[in-house]
């Protein structure tokens, strides 16, 4: 019979204060933590899935009578075929950010910060959660938009390159999901995530070629919209559809998708150094 046997708290032993009692990955936190992040906007799922799809489909409904009319083509194919993966995508972009930005926020508003901060989590933990519920989101809005469309009359969602349809849908919501957080993190009050998603997030979806081709516009503008990330998501989705880009050929369409994920490196780094720091959540 051991020490530990007669006294049973002798054998129980405690590691020193400060070090962490949960070694590498947290899984049981990390899921919480993103479902937790998913039931958020599932509760409100007519305003988070049904409603952005509703709005998206009027944007393809308007446009197609406006400019489809005479059967324009655009790339080899109808307008309305055209237009739908754009604006699949750009649905996708904007509701993972609008997720992603919400979640410390919310948090700091309403002082429910410490929540997110006190549980065994590491900040790439954190971090992880967030951006996977808000790819989740996305993902929800694109199929639920994709369905929408696919039923409208006049427009086709047959896909020509599967692995452009899937790499960029996901390139683009994680790239709309790390700025989110990065406005979350910065953001003090609603005013100044509303102001990032109207005056960055709205003009350029909405100048990145979603309803046109960049080859229309002016020497100038084209440049402009070549310096635009979300162009070459948008083209780069569409790419999968139609199997033609105004990027550029195949391969144009390749170096496009591994600088996008050399882009996602860089400012998922960046955000985890910033909330590595603390700055805003802990001061």
């Amino acid at each position: 019979m051991s020490l530990s046997d007669n006294n049973p708290g002798e054998g129980t032993r405690f590691p020193p204060r400060g070090e962490p009692i949960i070694t590498g990955i947290n899984r049981i936190g990390l899921w919480s933590l993103y479902i937790k992040e998913v039931r958020r906007f599932l509760k409100v799922h007519t305003q988070t899935i049904w409603g952005p799809a509703v709005t998206t489909l009027l944007f393809l409904i308007i446009f197609s009578v406006a400019l489809g009319r005479g059967g324009r083509e655009v790339l080899g194919a109808p307008f309305a075929s055209f237009v739908a993966p754009g604006l699949i995508m750009m649905g996708m972009m904007q509701n993972a950010f609008a997720n992603s930005s919400f979640s410390l926020l919310s948090g700091k508003i309403q002082g429910t910060i410490i929540d997110l901060l006190m549980p065994p989590l590491s900040e790439g933990e954190l971090m992880t959660g967030i951006i996977a519920a808000a790819i989740t989101r996305a993902v929800m809005v694109g199929c639920t938009v994709a369905l929408a469309m696919a039923l409208w009359p006049g427009v086709s969602l047959a896909v020509e390159h599967w692995w452009a349809v899937i790499w960029f849908g996901l390139m683009g919501s994680a790239m709309l999901a790390i700025l989110g957080l990065a406005t979350s993190i910065w953001a003090e009050k609603f005013d100044h995530n509303a102001a990032i998603t109207n005056f960055v997030i709205a003009p350029l979806s909405l100048l990145s070629g979603t309803f046109y081709v960049i080859d229309n516009l002016a020497p100038a503008f084209q440049a402009v919209s070549r310096a635009n990330p979300f162009f070459y998501v948008i083209s780069g989705f569409r790419y999968g559809f139609l199997g033609q880009s105004d990027i550029g050929d195949a391969g144009a369409v390749m170096v496009a998708a591994v600088c996008l994920l050399v882009l996602n490196v860089v400012m998922g780094v960046v955000t985890y150094r910033v909330l590595k720091s603390g700055w805003k959540l802990k001061d």
